[in-house]
């Protein structure tokens, strides 16, 4: 399979001749137009840059840290945004430009860079007259980046500016927001006819058909869903709603496209879910979730984007080390991306009941008889993981991980390994006593290690759950049951009690979706687009573990170890000061 690499090896530049015949030489380090465009292999490596502004999910900091998924650990900025202040003139770790450059991606700057991109590349195919089959594969190929990043610009800030052409210094840059019904039909019709060229490939670092129809399928979802059909009401007084809502036409038509995309995806029966059965024993369960994610690509895989990791070197400490950047720190790993207690508290019983720490029974033995996805994901107290260190593994040879505290005979506290306080890169760790196990593969030494599988853009579980989603909303809940189940059973949790209907049963499936999809960058837009942030971004809780002098039996007390605060304003994005200062025909978003 090839794969696409987030390295070039050179970013393609253009250079003008110059007059003088002793100049007309071919610089060593860059390219012309003309030979860029002649040579097929160039125009390849062209596009091959442009999937370098994919969003990559295995930096540092992570998407579920800026929502009710989990809690960095290293005070980088991401607060300012969980306590709702930010500002046109201040965005924390979502600046284009702040040092670590996780969320670099998803900027306004440089989304509108790769957009640029991907018009010049239409721009000169065209000019340089360029055919063929490879040429149409990239077109199909850069109609699905174009509209990948205008639907990232969409989810961060509504309606954007729809920009067809590569703008130079002397164009005129003043281009006012296109509404955002007209940002959704744009990047619809990018995703179509990157549709309608490309093919169902086996290569799934590339854009395909499959791939073209799911982001649609993510896109229509947003489309119909209630923040972007609120007519900004969650801004009263906003004068320009039709920028971040429809403000006319048929709801349900709306939710109608959305289910034929993601029907349309199902219906080219290329794709599946990994592992797909009816599972009664748990464990095969959890080790069949955690194996989705540690290979390079199954049947349930639509779009991957993969790191080159030789080409970067070793020596940048931001190179995406997931494992690295979210272990525990007993085991030398930085503990970044902490799950939050409600998040936890999420994850259903075994026979599908809620969890409930009121409960004596599931107090006493709060991670005994969990959904099984519960111990893919999550490392707890007394969790067995890998082998320690070996500067560690005296201290603890079975690798439990240590999130607890010992009582002595003196009535003083030992920390445990995995603690903050531990004897153990005490500079990391976690406040709220877990620790991430999703993606990690426990055969790598984390520490010295760097795991080579590829991040998820888009796999098939999501693609049934937006389907579901929309059968829910159009009122077709026996066929929404039916395709939950699905994952459910993949899951090995009992199917939808028969009796949820309505408002109970469209609460099993956001929770469904919110422990399936956890940790891909789903849920900071689910609890927007939802609109149910101002209930479910509240202060980050933890969870205090206590072993009494002598006992196994710990004692667990639920705290909070994050203030969090939610401010309407925040549904979307600010348009940065700077943006602003250069075309004063843009208008800023709501409540900034």
């Amino acid at each position: 399979m090839k794969k696409i690499s987030i390295f070039i090896l050179s970013t393609l530049l253009f250079m003008s001749s110059c007059s003088d015949s002793f100049l007309k030489v071919d610089p060593l380090d860059k390219y012309s137009d003309a030979a860029v465009w002649s040579d097929p292999a160039l125009v390849s490596a062209f596009v091959n840059n442009i999937y370098l502004g994919q969003h990559y999910g295995f930096h540092t900091l992570m998407l579920s840290s800026l929502c009710d998924e989990s809690m960095e650990v290293w005070a980088w900025e991401t607060q300012p945004i969980l306590k709702s202040e930010i500002s046109p003139s201040y965005v924390g770790a979502l600046a284009p430009n702040f040092w670590i450059r996780a969320y670099h991606n998803l900027s306004w700057e440089k989304l509108y860079k790769n957009i640029r991109s991907c018009n010049s590349f239409f721009e000169n195919v065209e000019k340089y007259e360029l055919q063929g089959d490879e040429i149409d594969r990239l077109k199909g190929e850069v109609h699905y980046l174009r509209g990948y990043f205008y639907f990232w610009l969409m989810s961060m800030h509504g309606g954007v500016p729809l920009i067809e052409k590569s703008y130079t210094t002397s164009d005129d840059l003043l281009v006012a927001r296109n509404t955002l019904e007209e940002t959704v039909n744009f990047v619809v019709k990018d995703l179509d006819e990157a549709a309608r060229v490309l093919n169902t490939s086996t290569d799934k670092a590339r854009a395909s058909k499959g791939a073209a129809l799911a982001l649609k399928s993510r896109v229509l979802l947003y489309a119909a869903s209630d923040l972007f059909n609120s007519n900004a009401s969650w801004s009263p007084g906003y004068a320009n709603p039709e920028l971040v809502s429809y403000t006319g036409g048929d709801r349900r038509t709306r939710w109608q496209a959305a289910k034929d995309a993601a029907e349309d995806v199902m219906e080219l029966n290329v794709y599946g879910l990994y592992g797909q059965k009816v599972y009664t024993d748990p464990q095969e369960a959890t080790d069949n979730y955690v194996n989705i994610f540690l290979n390079h690509g199954t049947s349930e895989d639509i779009m991957l984007t993969y790191y080159d990791y030789v080409n970067h070197g070793s020596a940048n400490f931001e190179q995406p080390r997931v494992g690295l950047f979210n272990s525990p720190n007993g085991f030398h790993g930085w503990g970044g991306n902490t799950p939050i207690g409600q998040y936890i508290d999420a994850y259903e019983n075994a026979d599908g009941t809620k969890f409930d720490w009121s409960n004596p029974a599931q107090k006493a033995q709060p991670y005994v008889g969990r959904d099984p996805r519960f111990y893919a994901n999550i490392l707890y107290d007394g969790a067995t993981w890998r082998q320690r260190p070996d500067d560690v593994i005296g201290s603890d040879p079975l690798g439990i991980v240590q999130t607890g505290f010992y009582e002595t005979a003196s009535g003083s506290y030992t920390p445990g390994l995995d603690t903050r306080q531990g004897p153990i890169e005490d500079w990391n760790g976690t406040y709220t006593g877990y620790y991430m196990r999703k993606f990690l593969d426990p055969s790598v030494n984390h520490q010295y290690e760097i795991q080579s599988y590829p991040y998820r853009q888009i796999r098939y579980a999501e693609v049934v759950l937006n389907y579901v989603e929309a059968c829910l909303e159009l009122g077709e809940e026996d066929e929404a049951i039916k395709k939950l189940n699905f994952i459910r059973e993949r899951a090995g949790m009992p199917n939808v009690p028969t009796n949820e209907t309505g408002a109970t049963l469209k609460e099993r499936y956001r929770n469904e979706r919110r422990i399936e999809l956890s940790y891909e960058g789903h849920r900071f837009f689910d609890i927007r687009r939802w609109m149910i942030a101002p209930d479910v971004l509240k202060n980050a809780q933890g969870i205090d573990i206590r072993y009494p002098y002598g006992s196994t039996q710990p004692t667990y007390t639920v705290t909070e170890v994050q203030d969090r605060s939610w401010n309407n304003k925040v549904y979307l994005l600010p348009i940065l000061l700077d943006e602003m200062n250069k075309n004063e025909l843009l208008i800023q978003n709501p409540g900034y």
